[in-house]
């Protein structure tokens, strides 16, 4: 049985503790019963798949490591957003859009970076495809793509901190849900742009399959260790401190980073994690 069927059935189990046994087996099957007519038990049979065979706490998810992966896809973010809302044919309102998420990944990579969090990138040199700026259409769908896996390694740094426990593992899950919660907004107005539905999740995509059509990563499951982030960014053509597998160019963070638009030309608020 899975991880998290587990969970849920000690969950189910433990809201119950003043039952007798036999009923807590009742509602524990009733739980499972339920979840199989959701679909549940088949999702987690695929979150179980992605997990490592041999130790589930698998070795990329610690605290460095997620904190190094996170540092660098808001260098790409920065650089992404920054180049994108220059380069590409956008109207007023999307482009304003880009604009303030070049803002708030800059802030996101400076928090990362800062003594608070300790993060060390993996390198500021990201090769990006040139596709990525050749129209309105490949930016935003690369937004919804790259805002999505970074909606899912923000998840995991959640739950890997959340299980270090303590102050400090709370406190870092705090901090991971408050930039997951800005991706998903990102995510959200980059699908509004593309003329689709921007709020269509009722829960944030982890390990789940990707049910919005027409995305390179469609129907494909969330991932289980962090260093996977990289592996589906460089699948697109992304290269960190080396060249990607499609035509583009290399851009350097501390070069961008110093066009990035400024919180006052932005308006964006919130400036720091609680």
């Amino acid at each position: 049985m899975s991880e998290f069927l587990n969970s849920v059935y000690q969950s189910v189990d433990e809201q119950h503790a003043d039952k007798s046994a036999a009923t807590r087996r009742q509602v524990v099957g009733g739980a499972a019963a339920a979840l199989g007519s959701m679909g549940m038990l088949a999702w987690a049979q695929d979150a179980e798949a992605q997990l490592p065979t041999s130790n589930r706490n698998d070795a990329p998810n610690t605290v460095e490591t997620i904190a190094a992966v996170a540092a660098t896809a808001e260098v790409l973010a920065t650089i992404v957003n920054t180049v994108g809302g220059e380069r590409v044919p956008l109207d007023a309102v999307t482009t304003r859009n880009i604009r303030a998420a070049a803002t708030e990944e800059k802030i996101h990579y400076e928090v990362l970076i800062s003594d608070a969090v300790g993060g060390v990138p993996i390198t500021k040199r990201i090769w990006v495809p040139n596709e990525v700026f050749a129209s309105p259409t490949n930016l935003l769908t690369t937004l919804v793509v790259g805002d999505q896996v970074f909606i899912n390694a923000y998840l995991l740094a959640g739950t890997v901190f959340a299980r270090a426990g303590g102050l400090s593992g709370s406190r870092f899950a705090r901090f991971a849900a408050e930039f997951m919660g800005a991706e998903a907004v990102h995510r959200a107005l980059a699908l509004q742009s593309l003329g689709r539905l921007g709020n269509d999740r009722v829960f944030m995509k982890f390990g789940q399959r990707e049910a919005v059509t027409g995305l390179p990563t469609t129907g494909q499951p969330g991932f289980y260790r962090i260093t996977d982030a990289v592996t589906i960014l460089e699948s697109a053509g992304f290269g960190f401190g080396k060249q990607g597998s499609k035509p583009g160019a290399f851009f350097e963070y501390d070069e961008v980073s110093r066009r990035t638009p400024t919180v006052e030309q932005t308006g964006v608020n919130t400036l720091t994690p609680s």
